[in-house]
């Protein structure tokens, strides 16, 4: 056995002291600074702003930021700051039958002993202990009001009541509020201290902290009216608080009307200016009278205030801004001289020509004239457009910098783009795959064609469409096809239809839609450039008019008669001032959002209720599907269903930028109808959306889908029945490419007999029960907008609801 090997002997050494390292589950900039040895990873820190900041600098960044944020503060509160500074204007909605908005104010005015009379309408108090001014408007349960205030208010006071539930009317204001965007909002409870016992209050005041969280989560706080204290706490925020805002409001020149003068000549309109400045060369919407003119501006301090003090100085009846020569005009469409070299190019262009196929993208095939129809370019101004009629051409400009019209638009996450189907044309073709028969034909290889039994294929044809037709009410496969009478002929019912290679991708061509388009389509405004427009009206409304918080006269031309009839002190009245164009119609495009929750589909071309900014009109809109395509045609939705979005299309006034939509469905009583559910009320919130870039040179495409049934397999040679029933309309329809449901695509070869038979070729072999359709397309147009002539809701039409929902609650 071998020896041990002798190895050198050491002990280990006991005088130094080794700790154990602190375990940091984030290593530090030096760490990470150590570690990298000045490496750089791909894509990282690149600038000298990336790198890693010293101490000081981040210092440095901090105060600057905390400076750029005290003076963004104080530009956002100066309107507010001073003797004569604007008030703040605060909404007080109640949403119970027992609410009471008077009741409400009194309670949060005593808790800081402010004085003021209650009045009707609108009315100020100042509020001595904190030094600013609130101008209060209480309405009453009217969705019209509620709507009109929370639109112009700085803060909306929602008041919800300890007795009472919140019935189908007050869901539908909060609904309606919140979905038209609002400013800063508290919430208020009424008549805490009926209720005796203290247990039942907690559990009373946390349902309807629940109930609020629910449309608002971050109302975290919900402040008694009974409770001295919490009424002051409240009075607090609202003279404190920054409110913040509305983006489409702050972006214009607004004012809540506080006085309104009917004279002779003009109607005089007293508040204060807020937002942007407020020009008298723009044109003004006063709630639902109209759009006006302003013929001046003049100044109204208060009799109890300095005029020195004001914003923009001035006694009463100064003038602080006239109209001049770049006043907008109230013509909503373009003057009918400006298309009348155009009109005459195209009457002479309109000479019926001997066509012998169906149009297919650019070509019709197997005509004698053979040329490629040039796509129309983006249309420039005719010769002789005066310098008027040229305002309703709008070119680009240098700031838009890239040509997207949707920059602002997140399109991909509110509509996402559905994929392609065989309809659709070559993107849904199934490719380079496995063949698609399920099962071996049961036909011979090759069979004579002998021409059919009329009575034989009479009945055929009745046996495959009763079976079809019960096949599409359970699954809906083709939503867009329709059966052909045997004895229509298909080329006169389907004139104004082509066939498209590509839905996303095939040119459209326009000149074929001429004689079809409304009379004023070529009349509307037409936006080259939307983003660049939109820029350079809205970079206007920053410079010039009278500063914000100046207290004016709007003196206003040609306000109708009507409108003194209907005036209403106890309403509350919004003046808007529209941007440059902002009266001009054009194809309106706006995203409507149909929720999950819905109770029925919305079908197109139904009357509709749409409010966008400070407008509402009565439409009925084409929808169609959303998304950025290369030749921008869209196909036009028959109905959208519950959760799904779509766009909505009609003809009325530009919106520059993003507003919230809301669309509301009118229910006649008596009348059936899909939108009912457990509310008896005669009006819904049907839908809510976002209003998208104008474009008339969107297309809406309408598709219609013609199928047939495999009545002979031969490899990839199919003989096709029940499509067609006379040998013309094969012939006309000879240049539409083909497709099935399984994804194979093909073409029709020759025509087979008298009866509408064809033979048609595929790329692989079909399964004999699949379905071979061809997709062909018409333009639809958009129908103009009406104005909204009335209340949305009237408040004499849901008496019996509220005595009910009272009368119940009383019960309990």
């Amino acid at each position: 056995m071998p020896g041990a090997v002798a190895t050198g002997h050491s002990h280990r050494p006991t005088t130094k002291q080794q700790n154990k390292g602190f375990k940091s589950r984030k290593a530090t900039k030096g760490q990470l600074r150590d570690a990298a040895k000045g490496r750089i990873e791909p894509g990282q820190r690149k600038t000298i702003h990336q790198q890693a900041m010293s101490k000081l600098d981040r210092k440095n960044r901090a105060k600057q930021r905390q400076q750029e944020k005290a003076r963004e503060h104080a530009r956002e509160t100066s309107v507010f700051a001073g003797k004569d500074g604007a008030p703040r204007n605060v909404a007080v909605i109640p949403l119970c039958v027992d609410g009471d908005a008077v009741a409400a104010i009194k309670a949060l005015n005593e808790s800081v002993e402010a004085e003021a009379e209650i009045k009707e309408g609108c009315f100020r108090v100042p509020v001595t202990r904190f030094k600013q001014k609130l101008q209060y408007f209480p309405v009453t349960r009217d969705l019209t009001a509620c709507l009109d205030a929370a639109r112009v208010a700085d803060f909306v006071v929602l008041i919800l009541s300890a007795e009472h539930e919140v019935d189908p009317l007050g869901e539908l204001i909060i609904r309606s509020v919140e979905s038209q965007g609002m400013s800063t909002l508290f919430t208020v409870i009424q008549g805490l201290n009926k209720i005796e016992a203290a247990k039942q209050r907690l559990s009373v005041i946390s349902s309807l902290k629940s109930y609020i969280t629910h449309f608002h989560p971050e109302q975290e706080k919900l402040c008694s009216l009974d409770n001295r204290q919490e009424c002051a706490n409240l009075m607090r925020s609202l003279c404190n608080t920054t409110p913040k805002g509305i983006r489409w409001r702050d972006e214009r020149s607004w004012m809540l009307v506080e006085d309104v003068n009917f004279g002779g000549e003009s109607t005089v309109v007293t508040g204060v200016v807020r937002g942007k400045g407020l020009k008298a060369d723009r044109l003004v919407q006063v709630g639902d009278w109209g759009t006006f003119q302003i013929e001046k501006i003049t100044a109204a301090p208060l009799a109890a205030r300095k005029p020195e003090g004001m914003a923009v100085g001035g006694a009463e009846g100064d003038a602080l801004d006239a109209p001049t020569e770049d006043q907008d005009e109230l013509a909503e469409l373009a003057p009918e001289e400006v298309n009348m070299e155009d009109d005459d190019m195209d009457a002479a262009s309109a000479v019926p020509e001997q066509k012998k196929g169906v149009l297919l993208d650019e070509h019709h095939y197997f005509s004698d004239d053979d040329q490629v129809i040039a796509l129309q370019m983006p249309k420039k101004v005719p010769k002789g457009t005066s310098k008027y009629q040229a305002a309703w051409f709008l070119d680009g400009g240098e700031e838009s910098e890239d040509g997207s019209d949707l920059e602002d638009f997140e399109m991909e996450d509110a509509l996402e783009e559905e994929p392609a189907r065989p309809e659709d044309g070559i993107e849904g073709a199934a490719g380079d795959v496995a063949m698609t028969e399920g099962a071996p034909t049961e036909y011979a290889k090759s069979v004579a064609f002998v021409e059919p039994d009329e009575d034989e294929d009479a009945m055929g044809l009745e046996a495959y469409r009763k079976q079809k037709r019960s096949e599409a009410e359970d699954d809906l496969e083709f939503p867009d096809e329709i059966e052909l009478h045997p004895n229509v002929l298909a080329r006169e019912r389907l004139a104004k239809y082509r066939g498209l290679k590509s839905l996303r991708t095939s040119p459209w061509v326009e000149e074929e839609d001429r004689a079809h388009e409304p009379e004023e389509w070529r009349r509307l405004l037409q936006i080259q450039d939307y983003q660049a427009t939109r820029i350079r009206s809205a970079r206007e409304a920053l410079v010039g008019g009278v500063a914000p918080g100046t207290r004016v006269h709007v003196h206003l031309r040609g306000v109708p008669s009507e409108v003194r009839a209907s005036h209403s002190s106890g309403r509350p009245l919004a003046l808007v001032s529209l941007l440059r164009h902002e009266h001009k119609r054009t194809a309106m495009n706006i995203l409507i959002n149909l929720p999950a929750d819905a109770t029925a589909p919305i079908k197109s071309k139904e009357e509709l209720v749409v409010q966008y900014g400070p407008r509402r009109f009565v439409i009925k809109p084409l929808f169609s599907q959303g998304g950025a395509t290369p030749n921008d045609v869209h196909k036009y939705c028959r109905y959208i269903h519950p959760g799904q979005s779509a766009v909505a299309t009609f003809m009325g006034p530009v919106a520059w930028g993003s507003m919230p939509a809301l669309f509301y469905k009118r229910i006649v009583p008596g009348e059936e109808t899909p939108h009912d559910d457990e509310s008896d009320l005669p009006l819904k919130l049907v839908a809510t959306g976002t209003t998208m870039p104008p474009s008339t040179s969107r297309v809406i495409a309408k598709r219609a889908i013609l199928t047939g049934h495999p009545y002979h397999i031969h490899k990839k040679i199919v003989t096709v029945r029940y499509m067609f029933f006379n040998r013309e309309d094969v012939e006309w329809f000879k240049a539409l490419p083909m497709w099935t449901k399984r994804g194979r695509t093909g073409f029709i070869k020759e025509p087979l007999g008298t009866h509408g038979y064809f033979k048609a070729t595929f790329d692989g072999r079909i399964n004999p029960q699949d379905s071979v359709g061809v997709s062909l397309y018409k333009r639809v147009w958009p129908r103009p907008a009406e104005p909204l002539r009335g209340l949305l809701l009237d408040p004499e039409q849901v008496p019996d609801l509220v005595e009910d929902d009272a009368m119940d609650a009383d019960a309990e």
